[in-house]
């Protein structure tokens, strides 16, 4: 599996590479701002950026998953900007303000990607199962955005018709239909988890991943946090980080 391909696809490659002039899209008042194409690349785990994925790239498969209310429109633009270099900043920086370890009061103020050694970079964890973390977070965004049921049978034999489509490696689209033919079980999730980093970067992408504006969406978030066993004080900053990536 080619872990460069497989995350281009799923965020995009139009969103995967943005030039390196020290800004993500939104502007400075975007809590992604600063994290450049070097650091992008990074966060996710990049170094060549292959091109030529088709139509899933245009949008990346977390686009489709999403679907076209404007609501996951708007939540789907925090990770679809950044990745997973977004989620290791915010989640970094909600770790430091919990713990009063430089604290940032304004949560629109541009995160810093965290240090290689800090536990909060993807590339270089393994998860409970001895799996590649990156994969991990794949699999929570995808059974966060799956967690209200809106995906029904057809739309789902579209997504799986463009991803079948698209120039990913038979691998890469095995463990994308796997992971889309899974129930939402944010149990199963929270078990990947090693240690509380893992944890809180776990809980951000499911977050970050969709819109918690239905019951159903509120409920998965809550039980995922509680099997996640998150503090309160963690748990209210990565959703104080979380709400202000939405709004930007």
């Amino acid at each position: 599996m080619d872990m460069n391909r497989l995350l281009e696809g799923f965020f995009g490659a139009g969103n995967a590479a943005p030039q390196d002039d020290g800004a993500t899209p939104g502007g400075a008042n975007n809590p992604l701002a600063g994290l450049g194409a070097s650091d992008l690349a990074r966060g996710l785990g990049l170094g060549g950026i292959p091109g030529g994925l088709g139509g899933v790239a245009a949008g990346g498969v977390i686009g489709l998953l999403l679907g076209n209310r404007k609501a996951r429109k708007v939540a789907g633009k925090a990770v679809t900007y950044g990745g997973l270099a977004a989620v290791a900043a915010l989640a970094y920086r909600a770790w430091q303000n919990s713990r009063g370890e430089a604290p940032v009061a304004n949560p629109h103020t541009p995160p810093a990607l965290p240090p290689a050694d800090s536990g909060f970079d993807p590339a270089t964890l393994r998860d409970g199962e001895g799996s590649d973390f990156r994969l991990t977070l794949l699999k929570a965004m995808i059974a966060a955005a799956s967690a209200d049921g809106h995906i029904d049978a057809a739309e789902r034999a579209m997504l799986q018709q463009q991803i079948e489509a698209s120039a990913l490696a038979a691998d890469e689209k095995a463990f994308l239909f796997d992971q889309m033919t899974r129930p939402s079980d944010p149990v199963a999730v929270a078990r990947l988890a090693t240690d509380d980093k893992q944890a809180a970067e776990i809980y951000l992408a499911s977050s970050l991943a969709i819109d918690p504006d239905t019951p159903e969406e509120q409920r998965y978030l809550e039980r995922l946090g509680d099997a996640l066993r998150l503090d309160t004080p963690l748990r209210t900053e990565l959703d104080r980080q979380a709400a202000a990536a939405r709004q930007a």
